[in-house]
């Protein structure tokens, strides 16, 4: 990212807040640790001298130079190699998963295939499987599955071949794959009292378990490529929680705290790497008049309050308005996405001026009145105003559609999977799409 004098000492000052505020005895354990290490050891958490965060700040605007293929923000646009990036794809969270078992990595090499003879450039996906017993990634705070990691290991590897980036999410707000659920649960049996899943945001033992997680995703060294994560341009950025919500404070307060102290944690580590929160787009009290917008509540995040951040780098939005409004028409639903899109368009360009990416949407299968063809209509709309707004030089910088299924994932659906061989016409649209976007991009 490329980063201007005043926002560089922001950062700067924000790194070295948390750092002096959580340094003390702290330690770091192997980056390898297995299922057999001392649990209470490994769940210690481990994070770097404030010298070595404010260097890591302060040499984030001097990265280009060294890393020219990382994708970057200059104000409201990405820039990869001083040219302007525009992507569309698509969501496949279970590549991780997939691969931690050799004989279904054949999902994630044909997945992967696909994004790249369709031209889609990035794909979003879970560095995340917390407990459980379903191939988990962290299996007790600090304790990680080699299995799964290298799993991610051969994701990235397998992206890096094909010219695909990554957005590689670190949690989940909802109790699939463990989520901010299991870091609580992970907490009281610990001692800690804890009333709701949502003390996830604000309680220490939870937030030193998750910085502990944060630190050591992005320290793995990469066994098939020999790169540290950290260091992997194929990473387009890290997310720091899929869909956050805190309905249990309304006025924001607790999202702007929580995103403020792990972004600013994210980059005192990672000087390479952009990062987002992974919101869906919620208007807060920042500018109520924008609540308007919102399906008729709000969830405890501010879009554009979360997105001034100065350590956040772009902005997300998701929508399902046959689940946000579903009692309304198709043309109703339709519209509403229509106007989300617009609101959160014209606020990245001026409220804080940094580039947009519509990283979830989608038309189920199991809504009122589905067809294949108004699944179509609705991804054309939906790319349609990307493709406006990258012609004008807006900020919206492409789409990525929810979600990629491969042949034989039939347990896994959720009524929006796109299996792209058995959908010829929805494929071909996307295939057009990627192509347009892409066609905004100055060659070498």
């Amino acid at each position: 990212m490329a980063i201007n004098d005043t926002r560089r000492l922001t950062l700067i000052a924000s790194c070295l807040s948390v750092l002096l505020a959580l340094a003390a005895g702290a330690r770091l354990p192997s980056i390898h640790a297995g299922a057999g290490d001392d649990a209470a050891a490994a769940a210690a958490l481990f994070i770097p001298s404030p010298l070595e965060g404010l260097a890591a700040a302060s040499n984030a605007g001097r990265d280009e130079a060294r890393a020219p293929g990382f994708v970057r923000t200059i104000g409201a646009r990405f820039m990869l190699g001083g040219r302007p990036f525009y992507s569309n794809g698509f969501n496949a969270y279970w590549l991780m998963y997939m691969a931690s078992n050799p004989g279904d990595r054949s999902k994630v090499i044909d997945t992967l295939d696909q994004a790249s003879r369709l031209g889609a450039k990035l794909v979003r996906a879970w560095a995340f499987n917390d407990g459980g017993s379903s191939r988990p990634l962290q299996i007790a705070p600090g304790v990680y599955n080699e299995d799964t990691f290298l799993g991610l290991d051969f994701v990235i590897a397998e992206a890096k071949k094909r010219g695909v980036y990554l957005i590689l999410s670190l949690v989940n707000n909802w109790n699939d794959f463990g989520g901010k659920k299991q870091y609580v649960q992970w907490a009281r049996d610990q001692g800690h009292n804890l009333g709701s899943d949502e003390d996830f945001f604000t309680d220490s033992l939870t937030q030193r378990f998750y910085m502990n997680h944060i630190k050591r995703v992005l320290t793995r060294v990469n066994n098939f490529t020999g790169v540290a994560y950290k260091d992997e341009p194929t990473i387009f950025a890290w997310e720091l929680m899929n869909e956050p919500r805190v309905q249990s404070d309304l006025s924001g307060k607790t999202m702007q705290d929580w995103v403020t102290l792990m972004s600013a944690y994210v980059k005192s580590i990672d000087a390479n790497h952009m990062v987002e929160i992974g919101l869906e787009g919620f208007y807060g009290e920042s500018v109520p008049d924008r609540k308007k917008f919102n399906p008729g509540y709000t969830v405890g995040t501010d879009f554009i309050s979360n997105n001034r951040i100065p350590s956040v780098d772009f902005a997300t939005i998701h929508s399902y308005p046959d689940q946000w409004v579903s009692g309304s028409s198709n043309e109703a639903q339709v519209e509403f996405m229509r106007k989300w899109m617009a609101s959160h368009i014209e606020d990245a360009a001026k409220e804080f001026q940094k580039p947009l990416i519509v990283s979830e949407f989608g038309w189920s299968a199991r809504s009122n009145g589905y067809t294949v063809a108004t699944r179509d209509d609705y991804f054309r709309m939906v790319y349609d105003s990307i493709y406006a707004s990258v012609k004008e030089g807006g900020p919206c910088a492409g789409g990525l559609f929810w979600q990629v299924m491969a042949p034989g994932m039939e347990g896994w659906a959720d009524g929006y999977e796109v299996v792209l061989e058995r959908c010829p016409t929805t494929t071909a649209i996307i295939s057009q799409e990627c192509a347009k976007i892409d066609g905004f991009m100055p060659r070498v």
